[in-house]
């Protein structure tokens, strides 16, 4: 059992409790957290290349890197509650789908350090996005949860679906098109600020 595919129980462990703990509650902090990240393409291709990314690096990467874009989005969604300045937010969430679908379209590797501080900047520009959305009545507690879970989710989209890819004859070369076309989008969106 190689590297990439070890860790695939441990995916779809991680997928099963990030669907229950979230089906289990159903306040609606929770829901509008959980379809936040669902709202943009943004947030979404960000989500899901660092899954896909991670798992491109393999070896610790594959749960490392996606955690601390999950904790760092958490600190960024606390910025975002209490309306503290972030300069750049906008500017730095279409910059992460740009950096990020370039780092899968050209196989880039890094120590998993250096990649957790990449994506974990990356994530408080889009923690800080969410939590400053907020809608008013919603609780801050739940909304997180439920942001915070989406985001769990779709890394785990983007990082079984490159394992699947790589189980196909062209899939490396499939996911470095999908990178490509993942930072042409993020050049899109950020011509449209």
């Amino acid at each position: 059992m190689n590297l990439r595919t070890q860790h695939l129980p441990q995916l779809g462990l991680w997928l099963i409790i990030m669907l229950v703990s979230t089906g289990a509650q159903a306040h609606s902090g929770v829901q509008a957290g959980w379809l936040h990240p669902l709202s943009g393409m943004d947030h979404l291709l960000a989500m899901i290349a660092i899954g896909a990314w991670s798992t491109q690096m393999g070896g610790r990467a594959i749960w490392i890197v996606p955690s601390a874009f999950v904790c760092s989005m958490m600190v960024g969604g606390v910025l975002g509650f209490e309306q503290v300045d972030l300069p750049g937010v906008e500017i730095g969430i279409c910059m992460s789908v740009v950096l990020l679908g370039l780092a899968i379209a050209f196989e880039k590797t890094f120590p998993v350090v250096i990649a957790s501080i990449g994506v974990g900047i990356f994530g408080m520009f889009h923690g800080y996005a969410h939590g400053y959305e907020m809608p008013v009545m919603d609780n801050k507690l739940t909304y997180s949860a439920g942001f915070l879970s989406s985001t769990a989710f779709l890394h785990v989209v983007g990082a079984v679906g490159a394992l699947l890819l790589f189980k196909l004859a062209r899939g490396r070369v499939i996911l470095r098109v999908l990178g490509a076309i993942c930072a042409l989008l993020g050049v899109y969106l950020t011509a449209q600020l």
